[in-house]
């Protein structure tokens, strides 16, 4: 399964999240097969809010998952339509959600529990 985390720099495993997918600097996508991980520049950072198309910048890198703080049922449809799930989890850093991954922990988000404001995560 490869996961897809948005940080906000580039330190590797120990990079802390960004609580937004779509305006994230970068994406860290981890393979949890192979254990390891690669960073991607996110090109359309700096947009107007609900203007994000972060799947550019994922595209052809085969992600499974994106795991971040919430996300908008808009986000979580364009995903999902893509054969993507969204989970979310309040770690600080990259090392810590994939250990949370790893114990089976992560909670999916649905059109049923997707944020209505930024103050649901």
């Amino acid at each position: 399964m490869k996961i897809c985390i948005p940080i906000i720099e580039n330190n590797g495993l120990k990079s802390k999240v960004n609580a937004h997918f779509g305006s994230a600097p970068y994406f860290l996508i981890y393979d949890n097969e192979k254990e390891a991980f690669e960073i991607i520049n996110n090109s359309d950072s700096r947009h107007m809010h609900g203007m994000c198309h972060p799947l550019k910048a994922l595209d052809n890198k085969g992600i499974d998952a994106v795991v971040c703080g919430g996300m908008g049922a808009r986000a979580i449809q364009k995903l999902n339509e893509s054969g993507i799930r969204a989970y979310r989890a309040s770690a600080e850093t990259v090392e810590r959600i994939i250990s949370i991954y790893k114990e089976g922990k992560l909670k999916e988000i649905t059109m049923d529990n997707a944020c209505t404001d930024h103050g649901c995560h």
